[in-house]
């Protein structure tokens, strides 16, 4: 197989193509929001009509929630979309690019795809899975570019403070550098929302969409928060890639973010019970010789645990998926593979009988 054929994306080539599991904790999308749940939909979805820089009402409403002007958004095809515009605004080939460890791959793919060369920081299970600014200072090169975070974390869940955010933003302004955080599960994480990076000064550049923590996975409705030039320069390389988004989908976006609190709403009733149900089993002392975990915010529809005795939790997630019928991530997806991703998103009547056959299937494990 030569480059040019190579999957650059592992974790997303399987999410798409592995075997479904009767109870499946694999997908981090929220519950999807059914048509009659968004009132006036039908009424207000046009097909067509004037968006060449994104559909005016849904900038202005993406620039109204986050206290941004216009100027500052551009808009783009779900997160991932607004990840590459960004990194596209920001690098040129031959440039470096700090990424964590362990990343949602795709963001490492988009550098590999623009030319950029990848280099990686930690974020240590030992340490609560938060970035050390020092370790980011450390790896920095006179061709560093841009420092890539994700906040909630994907895949561990954990959140940044703004006070770990600031200090790792002005270490790239003394390098010449910017910080892009995607922050599509920001916010699941209902009660102690992490701040918004791109208000910490031009150094930040956020990624966002409705995918994650508004169950809107279908629209594909995302945007870049950023600087004036940053944000231009996003909306220039989305000539490059497809010109202007889905008219019907920024449409009913900016119908969604009209409803934002009870769309945010139905999203807590389910993250809150189902994100306590993980943090019950994970917490319970009889998994304790089995598993390890850093417990996210309560919200967070992924967590991270960690298989102990183990290098590589492999062989645990096929003999979970065959025996006990759970799909769970593989940890090597995010270049951890003692680990594996749990995803609880999905409606409390299928998560919480797939988080039994979970606690069954680590028992088993353990005895076998």
């Amino acid at each position: 197989m030569s480059d040019r054929e190579a999957v650059r994306a592992p974790y997303m080539h399987w999410s798409k193509t592995h075997p479904p599991a009767p109870h499946e904790l694999t997908g981090s999308n929220l519950s999807p929001v059914a048509l009659a749940e968004l009132p006036r939909a039908r009424d207000t979805l046009a097909l067509s009509g004037p968006n060449d820089e994104g559909y005016t009402p849904f900038v202005g409403a993406i620039a109204a929630r986050y206290g941004v002007e216009a100027t500052r958004v551009c808009t783009a095809t779900g997160t991932s979309g607004a990840n590459f515009l960004a990194m596209a605004a920001v690098l040129r080939a031959g440039d470096e690019v700090l990424i964590e460890c362990p990343a949602y791959d795709p963001i490492l793919g988009i550098a590999e795809m623009l030319g950029a060369r990848a280099l990686r920081f930690d974020r240590r299970f030992d340490r609560g899975f938060q970035p050390d600014p020092d370790e980011i200072e450390a790896a920095m090169t006179p061709r560093t570019r841009l420092i890539v975070l994700t906040n909630l974390h994907n895949p561990s869940g954990v959140a940044l403070s703004s006070e770990t955010l600031a200090e790792i933003g002005r270490r790239a302004d003394a390098a010449g550098a910017k910080v892009l955080v995607d922050e599509v599960y920001r916010e699941c994480a209902f009660e102690a929302t992490p701040p918004l990076a791109a208000s910490l000064g031009d150094t930040f550049i956020s990624t966002n969409s409705l995918t994650k923590s508004w169950g809107l996975a279908g629209l594909r409705a995302g945007w870049v928060i950023a600087s004036h030039d940053v944000a231009e320069g996003a909306r220039r390389a989305r000539d490059v890639v497809d010109a202007v988004g889905s008219f019907p989908s920024e449409v009913l976006a900016t119908l969604a973010l009209e409803q934002a609190e009870k769309l945010l709403e139905r999203s807590r009733s389910i993250l809150l019970r189902n994100s306590r149900l993980l943090a019950d089993l994970m917490s319970d002392a009889a998994v304790d010789d089995i598993v390890d975990w850093v417990r996210p915010p309560a919200g967070s529809p992924v967590a991270f645990p960690r298989l102990l005795g183990t290098d590589d939790a492999g062989r645990f997630v096929k003999w979970l998926h065959d025996g006990f019928g759970v799909g769970v991530v593989p940890g090597r997806f995010f270049q951890t593979p003692a680990h594996f991703r749990v995803a609880v998103g999905g409606e409390p009547s299928a998560v919480e009988p797939a988080l039994d056959a979970l606690r069954e299937g680590l028992f088993a494990w353990r005895d076998r």
